[in-house]
């Protein structure tokens, strides 16, 4: 199932005939195997999703030439390894929804969810060696080991204080480095030279940043249905993100605030008063405007490549991400 995200947005054009076979090569990674765990990828692949990371892949590979079929490829390891990562956070979270549909672990048990999860990894590296490129495997492996190394930093950080540095190198981990993933392995595989190859890598990490500060802006701002979470939920959990370091520093008598930045735990009054200040001061337009930046330089890096379908496509992307929702 294609998310809406993506069925209303031009930048889905180019690729649309493709995304089906991502799905179906995605699908078919259980085939022979338990049937419990058939079952647990059919629904986790039909609960959405904004495939937004194959569509990457796919425009990029699109543009610069990659073969199709090892684009597909790609594109399901990609999208693979992000559907493993979101089994383990929300056993890690105890999160027992995402896009509106129940987590595998609010229906089994912790033990049961991480093999499924390491299935789905293991299946991801399968189909990243299936595109006959040792440089992949090693971005696959790479991006991998960025993103357990993340988790395991904000495990151990949760409820401390936290800078801008921190919050940026986490987000990176959690979310930038597999857009960064995508568009680096796609433009490796269309064998274009070392200056294409950065311009790309660029490409995604900049994007992959604004997505993620939207996503964290949206936590305050978005209503449950449609960001598939509590609102404020980040806060409740003592996650500090980029509206809340916003108004801490412009805001540092705030009770509630300094509470949270000694690393206190909050009720639920606490929460959703702190959430409400944030709302209503600057904190979430500055979050914005430095996700907008970011998007100003992934936009500055496809300048490198002439123009195309493609590259007009992964420039409605960018412009989107800061859109979406909002």
């Amino acid at each position: 199932m294609v998310s809406v995200l993506l069925t209303t947005a031009t930048f889905f054009n180019p690729v649309q005939d493709r995304i089906p076979l991502v799905e179906a090569r995605m699908r078919e990674q259980s085939n022979g195997h338990h049937v419990d765990l058939v079952a647990a990828l059919d629904h986790l692949l039909s609960s959405g999703g904004k495939r937004v990371r194959p569509v990457v892949a796919l425009l990029t590979g699109s543009m610069l030439g990659a073969d199709p079929d090892r684009l597909i490829t790609l594109a399901a390891a990609i999208e693979l390894l992000h559907t493993a990562t979101l089994v383990h956070d929300d056993l890690i979270d105890g999160s027992l929804l995402r896009r509106g549909f129940p987590t595998l672990n609010a229906q089994w048990s912790p033990a049961a969810t991480v093999l499924t999860g390491d299935f789905i990894f293991a299946r991801a590296a399968k189909l990243a060696a299936e595109t006959s490129s040792v440089e992949v495997m090693r971005l696959f492996a790479q991006t991998l080991a960025t993103i357990v190394n993340g988790e395991i930093t904000q495990l151990f950080m949760n409820h401390q204080p936290i800078n801008r540095q921190d919050y940026f190198d986490r987000i990176y981990a959690k979310t930038a480095s597999m857009f960064e993933l995508a568009s680096t392995a796609a433009a490796v595989l269309s064998q274009v030279d070392e200056h294409a190859q950065e311009a790309m890598h660029n490409y995604g990490y900049e994007i992959g940043m604004a997505f993620q500060i939207v996503d964290d802006v949206l936590d305050f701002t978005g209503e449950q249905e449609t960001v598939g979470k509590p609102v404020a939920n980040d806060l409740r959990q003592g996650l500090i993100t980029l509206p809340t370091i916003n108004y801490l520093e412009a805001h540092p008598e705030d009770p509630d605030g300094r509470l949270l930045g000694i690393g206190n735990y909050y009720n639920e009054d606490r929460v959703m008063r702190l959430a409400k200040a944030i709302r209503e001061s600057q904190a979430i337009d500055k979050a914005l405007a430095e996700a907008r930046t970011f998007v100003e330089r992934g936009l500055q890096a496809l300048t490198t490549f002439p123009s195309s379908p493609e590259r007009t496509a992964l420039e409605d992307l960018a412009k989107f991400i800061v859109r979406r929702h909002l």
